[in-house]
């Protein structure tokens, strides 16, 4: 593919990745050298990476030793697997946010692995260049998920939504407000999107938590899509 006439869109595309990480402690992890290298050299711009690796377990002793906030990797890496790392990330730290690059070479059980660790964002590595990366960072950080739509498609496609026990049944506004979380919006805009006071808001997300057996909002975001209670968000 020619990316001669998007490079100008490009580095408006870089330049936002830096404004959205300013405020993060960024760990890069990526199975290619020559990408680590330009990831590098493209966004340490305000001294916001404070680990870059290809491996899976130096990731994870980066993330670690430095409080890392946010972890972007690619699913191949040259000793671990991007979806492991992400699935233990999670486990250990809840808090930290995922971005997670897909190639077209990673296979459904990744994925599923992925999606269902908790994955703040996964984004197809065709689709690079296009504006996906800066549009996954800018729905992490205001608490959303972010995935790609074909992947989303191709996950549905291998594992497709259950029927939800009645034990995890939600209810309209429930779902409501579980479906303008996964878009990325915080409790307050939900509220005002609803017409529904902040304690009200708050008092669903309590519930759904609860129904969900969920550990934070990503979860339960995640595990409302797993079961078909809400929609995949709109990734443009």
């Amino acid at each position: 593919m020619d990316y001669t006439t998007l490079m100008g869109k490009m580095r408006q595309y870089t330049q936002r990745c830096c404004e959205l990480m300013q405020q993060e402690r960024v760990v890069v992890c990526m199975g290619s050298r020559l990408s680590l290298c330009l990831c590098i050299h493209c966004l340490d711009r305000n001294g916001q990476l404070v680990g870059a690796t290809t491996d899976a377990f130096e990731a994870l002793r980066l993330i670690q030793e430095h409080q890392a906030s946010l972890l972007l990797a690619t699913d191949q890496l040259e000793r671990g697997s991007g979806d492991d790392l992400v699935s233990q990330v999670k486990r250990r730290w809840p808090g930290v946010r995922t971005l997670l690059i897909v190639s077209d070479r990673s296979e459904p059980p990744a994925l599923r692995r992925a999606i269902e660790a908790g994955c703040d964002g996964l984004c197809l590595e065709q689709r690079l260049g296009q504006g996906t990366v800066p549009q996954a960072l800018s729905c992490l950080a205001s608490g959303g998920i972010y995935i790609d739509r074909s992947l989303a498609a191709q996950y549905l496609h291998h594992h497709p939504a259950p029927e939800p026990p009645p034990s995890v049944q939600l209810s309209e506004r429930e779902r409501q407000v579980l479906q303008l979380a996964a878009a990325g919006h915080h409790n307050p805009a939900i509220a005002v999107g609803l017409f529904i006071s902040l304690e009200t808001v708050k008092s669903h997300m309590r519930t759904i938590l609860n129904k969900l057996n969920a550990r934070d909002r990503t979860h339960a975001v995640v595990q409302g899509l797993r079961l078909g209670l809400v929609d995949w968000p709109d990734a443009g």
